[in-house]
């Protein structure tokens, strides 16, 4: 199996030992994104809409910089800090991630104790180039 690793200054830099994401034959895994702004490094103000736009436009530049797109998504995995979030965080989701006349892809959503840097939201996904 051969990895490519994928990196765009377009969405924050890895800030462990990880890489943003991974290409694997024709799959991209991307790891979790938070809202943190990819020029600033800070978390960007605002409540769950806020957050949740920042992260997937973070995934986009991700994706794209791997030759992929968000309409290209296969599978999501959202963790919320508060699960009464769930339905502002899923109205920034479809209009990034199912919008009219794309499948929208499989997701988990799952409420979390606690995010990096105190996030309320962080998502990942699975895509196909």
């Amino acid at each position: 199996m051969s990895k490519t690793v994928i990196s765009t200054a377009s969405a924050p830099a890895a800030i462990g030992p990880y890489a943003q994401a991974i290409r694997t034959g024709s799959l991209v895994f991307t790891a979790g994104q938070i809202a943190l702004d990819p020029v600033t490094g800070l978390v960007v103000p605002g409540g769950i809409a806020e957050q949740t736009t920042r992260v997937l436009d973070n995934l986009k530049a991700i994706l794209e910089a791997a030759g992929s797109s968000l309409a290209q998504t296969v599978k999501a995995t959202v963790f919320l800090k508060d699960f009464n979030d769930f339905a502002a965080m899923n109205a920034v989701y479809g209009a990034y991630l199912a919008p009219a006349r794309i499948a929208a892809p499989a997701r988990s959503t799952v409420e979390v104790s606690r995010l990096p840097k105190d996030v309320l939201v962080e998502i990942e996904l699975v895509a196909e180039v």
